[in-house]
């Protein structure tokens, strides 16, 4: 077996799995944009490897987090998602993913997409950075914060400028793999 050395956060299987898979690969897709917004919110104050856990039951949960089903959920739809064991259930995350999917499509009228809307912030293209260590990488950045704030703007909820960075992260518009992770270069060249 090959030793693949990757940023130190990936140190379970199921994180390996995420880092190697997903983590940092650029998505120009609204319905996966969506998906990661809203599971980014829902990970607030928690560890992404308890979102991934749940990650399959928020999809069945949240429909496929296709947005425009997710903005018709009723008091009866989120009753029944407070009472879900296999999501997160905090009432004002799930209160806001439906309000974020009515955003979320004000922004697509607005802009044609929310991948237009969103990758505004880098420019259009994949911001790359040069981390050496985990502990250079930033938690917060002027674009997250900007991002942040149009996104307050436009009525979103649980998107403070730490959950933005994260989408950010997750979708692939920074390259946030240190130097010396082998998906660095591979994402670099995406």
């Amino acid at each position: 077996m090959e030793f693949k050395h990757r940023c130190e956060w990936a140190n379970t299987e199921m994180m390996r799995e995420y880092h190697d898979r997903e983590w940092g690969v650029p998505i120009h897709d609204d319905q996966i944009l969506f998906e990661f917004l809203i599971l980014e919110g829902f990970q607030a104050g928690l560890s992404w490897e308890t979102i991934l856990k749940k990650r399959q039951n928020f999809q069945i949960a949240f429909d496929g987090f296709n947005y425009q089903m997710v903005s018709m959920f009723d008091s009866s739809k989120l009753e029944e998602l407070r009472l879900d064991s296999g999501i997160i259930r905090n009432r004002l995350k799930i209160e806001a993913a439906v309000h974020n999917a009515e955003a979320f499509q004000k922004i697509q009228r607005e802009f044609g997409s929310f991948d237009a809307f969103a990758w505004q912030f880098v420019g259009l293209k994949p911001r790359r950075n040069s981390w050496n260590t985990i502990s250079d990488i930033p938690t917060i950045t002027m674009e997250s914060r900007m991002l942040s704030d149009a996104l307050g703007s436009k009525g979103f909820k649980f998107v403070g400028p730490t959950i933005c960075y994260a989408f950010m992260q997750a979708v692939g518009m920074v390259n946030d793999h240190v130097t010396g992770c082998f998906r660095y270069p591979e994402i670099t060249n995406l």
